[in-house]
């Protein structure tokens, strides 16, 4: 893949002052002056990208790699052409984050569709909002009556900001994201089309039919929060939604109201979480997980991707499958069921012959 236009290599980070900003040793100096513009993966970099490597799996594409450095850890050492720089480092992974954040750091954020800078006279501020120095308003955005929106924060175009919301300081909004009845620490970002603050699904059964349960809770989302597009928070019914500082939701999760996830969690993409549970912090739950509601899972849990979980995780322990359940039960089930799979097979193939 050719650079492009949407992110265009850096002008250049020596090498030497690379290593040091991202905690990794140079282990040659002679190549210190070497200039770092990209990132790019092992099978196509090429002059002026770094790359990572974290097995020996990679080893074969390693022989046809041009990359201008490498980074590993001292195990891997070895593996490395002579001709490729090494970046030791314990993380190889963590410092690749690094230096893609130095190398492309209009990348680490949704930006800018129209507007740069300043209210743009195609958006819509209530007069009672109040906007700090420093905030970006694309077009069509609407911000409601006393809305606040704190300095250093940039408005996407076609969001709106309900009445009474509160935005931090250094936030992003992407475009298309709709926010009600929630306050937002600082350092968040909202990718485009979020939808934040709708009413959660509560209806209780009448004469004529369901009858619909009033959502009067709010949302709360603290600083360092990134919320992925499309994805949906809903406000709580009577307490409140909480998602706990740094935590990380991908694209196309459902959040039920009063559900509280704790700090610095990962859910990835489709899962669905209802309402009222519990999430510790530390939890990592993998894609299209579905967690029900009114149950508790414990700091530093994990959920494996596809799981039904159905009851309590308790602190620290790896569940995976459907219902969900500790992983070496659950390996140990999919082994049962493979070798009984396997015997019907053989029988079937025997009767045949």
């Amino acid at each position: 893949m050719e650079h492009n236009r949407f992110f265009p290599p850096h002008d250049g980070i020596a090498l030497g002052a690379l290593a040091e900003k991202i905690g990794a040793e140079l282990v040659d100096r002679e190549w210190a002056n070497r200039p770092i513009r990209s990132v790019a993966p092992i099978s196509r970099a090429g002059e002026g990208d770094i790359c990572y490597i974290l097995s020996r799996r990679s080893k074969a594409e390693l022989q046809s790699c041009a990359a201008s450095a490498i980074l590993c850890d001292k195990a891997l050492q070895s593996a490395i052409p002579s001709h490729i720089p090494v970046l030791l480092t314990s993380a190889p992974n963590t410092a690749f984050a690094r230096a893609g954040a130095l190398l492309h750091p209009q990348a680490m954020l949704p930006q800018p569709i129209v507007v740069s800078s300043g209210i743009s006279p195609a958006a819509f501020v209530d007069p009672s909002a109040h906007i700090e120095d420093g905030v970006t308003i694309e077009p069509m955005a609407v911000i409601g009556a006393d809305a606040a929106i704190g300095a250093g924060s940039h408005i996407g175009p076609g969001t709106i900001i309900g009445p009474h919301v509160k935005i931090g300081r250094n936030c992003v909004i992407a475009g298309g994201a709709s926010i009600i009845c929630a306050y937002l620490g600082n350092d968040v970002i909202i990718h485009n089309g979020a939808r934040i603050g709708q009413d959660g699904f509560g209806y209780a059964p009448g004469p004529g039919g369901m009858l619909k349960i009033v959502q009067v809770g709010r949302v709360i989302i603290q600083d360092k929060v990134e919320i992925g597009a499309n994805t949906t928070i809903d406000r709580g019914a009577m307490d409140d939604t909480v998602i706990g500082e740094g935590t990380k939701i991908d694209n196309l999760v459902q959040v039920g109201h009063n559900v509280r996830i704790g700090r610095h969690c990962g859910i990835v993409a489709k899962v669905g979480i209802a309402g009222s549970t519990r999430i510790g912090d530390g939890v990592m739950i993998g894609g299209a997980a579905a967690i029900n509601g009114h149950i508790h899972i414990g700091d530093g849990a994990q959920i494996a991707a596809l799981s039904g979980v159905v009851g309590d995780v308790p602190p620290g322990e790896r569940y995976g499958g459907i219902p969900a359940r500790p992983m070496r039960d659950f390996l140990r089930d999919m082994a049962e069921v493979a070798a009984r799979s396997g015997s019907r097979a053989k029988k079937t193939e025997k009767d045949n012959d």
